[in-house]
């Protein structure tokens, strides 16, 4: 991504802010690319999530992110931001439905025990991230939003520290504490 297309899309974001709606479309078109790969990394990272594709992810992303009142952001990396907060719901929504309906979705054939068993696991570890990662934000607002852009967002620690107006440095220092932090919740 080059200066000229971030420009562009924050002169898109200042005019939806407007009230320009074709301005929607038009973000959608310059960062879909760039969402669904974003989407693409973090589902790879979740074995339990091969029925959500990265497709519907972004495109059900996108209508609940464009279709209402027009989102404050300031620029590209902030709108990253928001979105990568935004999937990180969207996931775990996906989760808890599809724990309360107990269906499988797994490539190899399994028991009905298996299947429980294994859908029960994958659940419970997105909700325990998505708790613990809760806790640190009522701990450490910066350490979480750190967690989300670089985890969820695919953001790197130089976008994290535009955003944050920190140094990267002070990026690195939260992701290592936020990370040790999140291991010892979850251990526990």
């Amino acid at each position: 991504m080059g200066p000229d297309h971030s420009s562009q899309i924050t002169g898109l974001l200042v005019r939806w802010r407007e009230g320009d709606e074709d301005a929607a479309g038009h973000i959608v078109e310059a960062v879909y690319r760039e969402l669904r790969r974003l989407a693409s990394i973090y589902l790879s990272r979740e074995p339990g999530m091969m029925t959500l594709q990265p497709t519907a992810l972004v495109n059900d992303l996108c209508v609940n992110m464009l279709s209402g009142a027009p989102v404050s952001c300031e620029n590209r990396l902030h709108f990253l931001h928001v979105a990568a907060r935004q999937m990180r719901r969207m996931i775990v929504d996906y989760v808890r439905r599809r724990s309360m309906q107990k269906r499988g979705g797994y490539e190899r054939p399994v028991s009905l025990d298996e299947a429980r068993d294994h859908a029960i696991e994958v659940d419970d570890r997105v909700a325990a991230v998505n708790d613990a990662l809760a806790r640190l934000e009522g701990l450490d607002a910066r350490a979480a939003a750190v967690v989300e852009m670089r985890y969820f967002g695919g953001l790197t620690e130089r976008e994290i520290g535009d955003i944050l107006l920190i140094s990267t440095a002070t990026v690195k220092r939260d992701w290592e504490f936020a990370r040790s932090w999140l291991l010892a919740q979850l251990k526990a």
